[in-house]
């Protein structure tokens, strides 16, 4: 049942327009008592009267008028109360600094040719990969995230190779876990002043997703064992893979980026505020 005294966490908030050619907001807000999820929709009046910043991934809020389905899982809202607001992301430092770490692993790449590549990519688009999210709403969405994400992904590979894993590469190991999301810089935006994230449509013309924009990157360059990490690390062609797990006779370090990306995913923190 619905309560005027339940606090809501902001999980995500797009815009898009309906057949009449107006504005619809939909906002997915979980409750932060019984965790479960509900799915809001605003018509263009009421997001014209709200403050965006409201919609914040992160902010707690409060559903103050609104009308609900009969299961309670879907409301239209008509006004909502800021609680408590998240942060936007890393701050100016904490971007440079989780950006430094990532490139003190770039440089220990033995391989003269792949090391170069890699870090000369980084230095031409560092200030676009310190801002970018790692994703819309899934993980580590917020200002700063994909430097978070990266990071996780190299020293967790880093990790597993040494304790487990001497037979894979670590050289192209951390070469693609630098490089397999770095698509998301041009496929996302990010509003420095209210940390919200949208897709660019632009990019969405030219690419199909994020991966096939690193996959090429590094086949043009040479690196096809790179590019085939990056090509499978969603795992299945319906999540956005280009080479699906699920096929025969694939060599087994193409396997290794996808567990590694999806540890990152799934335990890294979502929020900003969680850091």
């Amino acid at each position: 049942m619905f309560s005027t005294t339940a606090i809501y966490e902001v999980l995500s908030y797009s815009v898009g327009d309906t057949k009449a050619g107006t504005k619809m907001g939909k906002l997915q807000l979980k409750n932060t008592e019984d965790e479960t999820t509900l799915n809001c929709i605003m018509w263009e009046e009421t997001i014209n009267r709200l403050d965006v910043k409201l919609f914040r991934v992160g902010n707690l809020v409060r559903i103050v008028t609104a009308t609900f389905n009969e299961r309670f899982n879907n409301c239209l809202i008509s006004s909502l109360e800021l609680i408590k607001e998240a942060k936007m992301g890393l701050t100016d430092d904490e971007r440079e600094e989780t950006f430094n770490k990532i490139i003190t692993h770039l440089e220990q790449i033995k391989d003269d040719k792949l090391r170069l590549f890699v870090i000369g990519y980084y230095a031409e688009h560092k200030e676009e990969i310190k801002m970018s999210p790692a994703a819309k709403s899934v993980h580590h969405n917020y200002i700063g995230g994909l430097v978070v994400h990266t990071l996780e992904c190299i020293e967790l590979a880093k990790l597993v190779i040494k304790q487990s894993f001497q037979n894979i590469n670590e050289d192209k190991a951390v070469a693609a876990c630098a490089l397999h999301d770095i698509g998301k810089i041009y496929e996302y935006t990010i509003d420095s002043e209210n940390g919200l994230i949208d897709y660019d449509e632009t990019f969405k013309k030219e690419w199909f997703t994020h991966s096939q924009y690193a996959y090429s990157l590094c086949m043009n360059a040479g690196f096809k064992e790179v590019a085939k990490m990056i090509a499978a690390h969603h795992g299945r062609s319906d999540w956005g893979a280009i080479i699906d797990l699920d096929q025969k006779d694939l060599e087994s370090y193409v396997y290794f980026v996808h567990h590694i990306d999806d540890l990152s995913a799934k335990f890294g923190k979502t929020s900003a505020g969680m850091l």
